[in-house]
């Protein structure tokens, strides 16, 4: 287990933990979250023995295998595969020694090296390294290629599948999905499920939180604290003792305004004097209770054009794509004021195309293509971040579009993204990548449009602030077209999903539960199939019956295993239905009642932790049922 035990840590002038308490037994799953600077990119640092504490204690057992995703390359000329298989470090050890030794002719290392090399997987190791490039949106062409070909973000997904290659015993991932797309983080989440180790996760994907880790622990104010389930039971049960906590400060707060008054009347008064000076001592005593801070940082609301067109955009009989290589086909999309759409896809299925080609930013290859008189797009890509004016503070940068307009104004504004004081006329060099995303937001915020074209928004922002742009979008009257993965964002922000793929932009009928069902089909469909033999041969009709009547008695008891899992699945459905329903009691969180309440959070949990197993052996078994149907068809 790991163990931290009065930990103070600091960095430079600041500290970010003070006699610090957390317990961590192993097998656990926990998301680490906290506000930006808190402090948890230090903490996976201590684990790592990067940096020792201040004070106290931290314990992790000594002959624990710890792995963590780098944040930078330094490898650039090594095959994207030999780069994740180097994340196996013993591997790469017993491979090295063995190629000395086949060298020395040494039959003895020989032997005992492939021995080694069999108990460390190693003769799967390739074949495991391609796999997790594959989950993670990697083509077999581009396994072959150079790290160095790669853009950042994709580089950084070699890093997390080069931290995935190491066999450990924790693993420790700092925001994972920033640089994934939602095809890429579903089965990263499955993986995860799967990892049978201690894991520690930084993310401000609740939904991925809710999906991965069984415990939060919560970075505030120098301390530590672990809260049972996922982030969804974290924020009710810290909404709890938020009102808890405020309710005892006020009450403190009265207490201590009448004794102040009991005081300040009577302390001169000889006969009072006696039970005045009581009441200063049992001042002193009264412990000081700090009020609950819970308002986020981030307020703001896009403000929007005057005029408005119906249709925004229409898009009639497209072909859309790079110069002469066309991505997408017979694209029909008409654009009307408060359209709310989503776009699915799997990777590079086009949905960037499509928004790219909406903007303007990539010419129409057929087609035609019509805009409103008074359409005003607002426009959010990462490539924007990279155009932002380095030299240049926020300020300048609304100064720029807003030229007339009042400093104060734009002061108030940009506080509102949290650019506040001198932070406001900084430049943006030193940034990082969710201030520059803030910033982005802010400049597209101001400029009053009436069509919003999001390509992964959330990339690099925090909770809070995915919050903020998830109310504000809410509040938005115009169009929203967005592309995400965050999936609270496209739940809370969209009514209506596209689908992009095989070169088609259609409806897709169903939610993002639906989406996860048609991605396994699709990556079904899209694995390579051993070619049948064909007609020309002489075939034996009666071995052909024989092997179809065999499938049709293996279909029996999955189809069994599939529909006993569906009923228990509904049963979980409606018991955390329920469950639900009893939470929304604001009676519940009385005091007197707490024993219930904990009752009640732990069973949510547990069934939500059974929800997730069942639902992952429900989809394996409908997936093996698909393929034995799919070999039955054909035999047939």
């Amino acid at each position: 287990m790991i163990r931290l035990q009065n930990l103070t840590l600091q960095r430079g002038p600041q500290r970010l933990l003070e006699d610090a308490e957390l317990t961590l037994h192993t097998g656990q799953k926990v998301g680490l979250i906290g506000a930006n600077g808190a402090g948890k990119s230090s903490l996976f640092a201590l684990l790592r023995g990067q940096l020792g504490q201040d004070a106290g204690d931290c314990q992790i057992p000594p002959d624990w295998r710890i792995a963590h995703m780098r944040q930078e390359v330094d490898t650039l000329d090594r095959l994207a595969v030999d780069y994740v298989l180097d994340g196996d470090v013993h591997l790469r050890q017993i491979q090295a020694q063995l190629a000395i030794a086949e060298q020395q002719h040494d039959g003895t290392a020989l032997a005992r090296l492939h021995s080694e090399l069999d108990n460390a997987d190693g003769y799967t190791a390739d074949a495991r390294a391609r796999k997790l490039l594959a989950g993670l949106g990697f083509s077999a062409e581009q396994m072959e290629r150079r790290v160095g070909d790669f853009s950042g973000g994709w580089r950084m997904r070699l890093n997390l599948a080069q931290a995935l290659m190491c066999p450990s015993d924790l693993l420790l991932l700092d925001e994972p999905t920033n640089h994934l797309d939602l095809d890429a983080i579903l089965w990263l989440e499955e993986w995860l499920k799967g990892y049978p180790g201690t894991l520690v996760l930084i993310s401000h994907d609740r939904d991925f939180l809710d999906a991965v880790v069984d415990n939060v622990v919560h970075l505030d104010q120098r301390k530590l604290t672990l809260y049972r389930g996922g982030y969804s039971a974290f924020e009710r049960t810290r909404a709890e003792r938020l009102a808890q906590q405020q309710q005892a400060y006020e009450k403190q707060q009265a207490q201590r305004a009448h004794m102040e008054k009991y005081i300040a009347r009577f302390k001169a008064q000889a006969t009072k004097a006696r039970q005045a000076q009581s009441r200063i001592k049992a001042l002193e005593r009264l412990e000081e209770l700090a009020p609950a801070h819970v308002d986020s940082p981030f307020d703001f609301s896009f403000r929007e054009s005057e005029k408005i067109s119906s249709p925004l955009l229409d898009l009639s009989e497209a072909r859309l794509g790079y110069g002469d290589k066309t991505v997408l086909e017979k694209v029909k999309l008409q654009l009307v004021p408060g359209a709310r759409i989503g776009l699915l896809g799997p990777n590079g299925a086009g949905k960037s195309t499509l928004i790219k080609t909406l903007s303007g930013d990539l010419p129409l290859l057929a087609g035609h293509l019509a805009r409103g008189e008074n359409l005003a797009i607002g426009y959010f890509a990462q490539h924007q971040l990279d155009s932002l004016d380095a030299k240049a503070s926020p300020l300048l940068h609304l100064q720029r579009i807003a030229p007339t307009e009042r400093e104060q104004t734009l002061r108030d504004f940009l506080g509102g993204f949290d650019f506040r004081g001198a932070r406001c006329d900084e430049p943006v060099l030193n940034f990082s990548g969710g201030e520059k995303a803030r910033l982005a937001l802010a400049l597209i915020a101001w400029q009053k449009p009436n069509l919003l074209l999001l390509d992964e928004p959330t990339n690099h922002l925090d909770l809070e602030m995915r919050l903020a742009l998830t109310m504000a979008l809410q509040e938005f009257s115009g169009a929203v077209v967005v592309v995400s993965h965050d999936r609270h964002l496209l739940k809370s922000t969209t009514d209506e999903f596209l689908l992009v793929a095989d070169g088609r932009v259609q409806n897709f009928d169903g939610d993002l539960d639906d989406y996860a069902r048609w991605l396994v089909d699709f990556r079904a469909r899209q694995a390579p199939v051993t070619p049948a033999a064909t007609g020309a041969e002489k075939t034996d009709k009666r071995a052909q019956r024989q092997a179809a009547a065999a499938l049709r008695q293996q279909l029996a008891p999955h189809k069994r295993e599939a529909d006993k899992l569906e009923k228990e699945l509904g049963g979980i459905h409606d018991k955390l239905a329920g469950l639900e329903e009893r939470l929304g009691d604001s009676a519940l969180y009385e005091a007197a009642r707490k024993d219930e309440l904990r009752d009640l959070l732990a069973q949510q949990a547990a069934l939500k932790a059974r929800e997730s197993e069942v639902e992952e052996a429900w989809l394996v078994a409908l997936e093996s049922l698909e393929t034995l149907q799919a070999q039955l068809e054909a035999s047939e």
